[in-house]
């Protein structure tokens, strides 16, 4: 979108868009001077500070005005407000901010057309610039590329658009497949609030009781992401799963600060992980000891215990994936998060694959303590080196391109009193973490799209969506064995929400490669899954029990 917001604009016209906020700026510091009021900061661009002391008022009594005409300044202190003007700003806007002013100075208002004397004696202009800032003026051309200096209308653009998009395999075409991150298309009933004004046009730190609606809708998606993952309460500030992971080592890190015992700083964490959680770790300042898998994928419990034992006196957590990256349920979780607890540590459970037992199982109900769920992740299955996923649970959140995400936490009661707040507007528990967002409630707006899917389909089809990933992933393993090596399965030859298949045979016998697999499959118009990962080298079956 910022991308295309440039190609249409180009170069001219950002200038232009640049030279109204500011001259409607000026326009406005100048107006309110006119009425005793002081602009403090002299050299700006699109932002005053105002003290309003100087003309005989308090903050509050500005603030209040500008409340009931529907506008929210920016607080600064009891004499001191801010207002910063962007290019939805027009003429009538500045008039109703300028009343706010008058209202409080000299209980009138003035026409809409009164300012227009202020700019006229100002020899105003649209790339007009106040001294101070054009010294700061840039003096070199910039975005000299032609895509910037060619698709100035409307039809122009949409043209460019297509011919991008015609170049592109996209969802239209079919699945792409990225592991538990595949991409997938959503319901348009899911989608259409993101273009409402009443969730995309509120800003991040609206006053609380100006968005009551929106909070409703937060707490009731978080009510039913704690329903469905099993735990007591969620915050759903974190902006992925990453940052999930993150959130949730630092409220096990308070947990433990709380009854003095904040030494604890060892992380167990299994070869079956997913790959983030180490560094999440690492980021807390938590040292990682790994722990052995079986042959089978599965969690070497023997090798989980003797590491919990020898670090009790310092084990703060145990990230466990589940289902596990290798595409197993694990049979001994539970012992796992019992032998954890047993030894002084709290569990967290990743979520990342957790989509193929939503109505099923759940996290909280495996022995976590605290849990990340990806909103846009879907329930996959991986071609061994080669990975590909059918549709699963998603929660309906789009993937792709860096973002949005959500990767909201859920916690036990015990954990609740420290999830994240914000320094602007309080959240979380009753001694939360600090924010790890810069938004008190992450990417709020694309809460709509999950919050829709939940309702739309209940507590029955949530579960139904699960069976059929689960369905589906399995179907695929049994038409494959016969030509493939799955490389992990339980007991019962089954997988979960994915599955391994091992192509390092095919070098051998073939001087088959994996990017060999994955461009014959775009010969057949499908999209490569991901490859490489979670196995990056082939180890024999023998030896994959002594890989750390």
């Amino acid at each position: 979108m910022a991308a295309m917001y440039a190609v249409y604009h180009g170069p001219e016209g950002l200038r232009k868009i640049a030279g109204k906020v500011h001259g409607l700026t000026r326009i406005l510091g100048k107006a309110v001077e006119s009425l005793g009021f002081t602009v403090t900061n002299k050299a700006f661009f699109d932002t005053l500070t105002i003290d309003v002391s100087s003309a005989g008022v308090t903050a509050a009594d500005v603030h209040s005005a500008a409340v009931k005409s529907g506008i929210n300044f920016r607080p600064v202190n009891d004499k001191t407000i801010g207002i910063t003007l962007d290019e939805s700003v027009g003429p009538l806007d500045l008039t109703d901010i300028f009343n706010v002013f008058n209202r409080v100075k000299s209980k009138s208002e003035v026409e809409p057309d009164a300012l227009e004397s202020v700019a006229s004696d100002m020899s105003l202009n649209a790339s007009s610039t106040t001294e101070p800032i054009a010294n700061l003026a840039r003096s070199t051309p910039f975005m000299k590329q032609a895509v910037f200096n060619r698709h100035h209308s409307e039809s122009d653009l949409l043209r460019y658009m297509m011919h991008l998009q015609e170049k592109d395999y996209s969802l239209v075409h079919g699945m792409i497949p990225l592991g538990s991150c595949t991409m997938k298309l959503n319901s348009t009933s899911s989608m259409v609030p993101l273009s409402w004004k009443e969730f995309g046009g509120v800003h991040p730190f609206a006053p609380v009781d100006q968005a009551k609606g929106y909070a409703t809708m937060i707490k009731e998606l978080e009510d039913d992401l704690s329903l469905v993952t099993g735990y007591d309460a969620t915050s759903i500030q974190p902006n992925s799963g990453a940052s999930g992971e993150y959130a949730g080592l630092k409220v096990i890190q308070a947990f433990h600060e709380s009854n003095q015992q904040g030494h604890r700083d060892v992380c167990l964490i299994p070869l079956s992980a997913h790959g983030t959680n180490p560094a999440s770790a690492a980021m807390v300042g938590y040292k990682v000891v790994p722990v052995k898998a079986l042959a089978d994928g599965s969690l070497d419990l023997v090798d989980l215990k003797e590491k919990a034992v020898k670090h009790k006196d310092n084990l703060a957590s145990f990230m466990v994936t589940y289902p596990s990256t290798f595409g197993v349920f694990e049979d001994g979780i539970e012992e796992a998060c019992q032998i954890v607890h047993d030894n002084g540590g709290q569990v967290y459970v990743d979520g990342a694959n957790a989509n193929s037992l939503i109505g099923l199982s759940s996290l909280g109900r495996v022995g976590g303590d605290v849990s990340h769920t990806n909103l846009h992740k879907v329930s996959p299955l991986f071609l061994g080196m080669l990975r590909t996923a059918t549709d699963g649970q998603t929660f309906s959140i789009p993937h792709g391109g860096g973002g949005p995400g959500i990767g909201p936490i859920g916690v036990k009661s015990h954990l609740a009193p420290y999830l994240p707040t914000h320094p602007l507007i309080p959240t979380g528990g009753s001694s939360p973490v600090s924010a790890v967002s810069g938004a008190p409630w992450g990417s709020a707006s694309i809460a709509s799209i999950s919050w829709a899917y939940i309702k739309m389909l209940g507590g029955e089809g949530l579960t139904q969506v699960s069976k059929m990933a689960l369905l589906n992933a399995n179907y695929i393993a049994e038409r494959l064995k016969p030509y493939y090596n799955i490389r992990f399965t339980n007991k019962n030859g089954r997988v979960a929400h994915e599955l391994l298949i091992d192509l390092a045979e095919f070098e051998k016998s073939a001087g088959l490669k994996v990017s060999d697999f994955s461009k014959r499959l775009q010969d057949y118009s499908f999209h490569p899954p991901t490859a490489q990962w979670p196995i990056s080298t082939y180890v024999p079956p023998d030896q994959f029990d002594r890989q750390s």
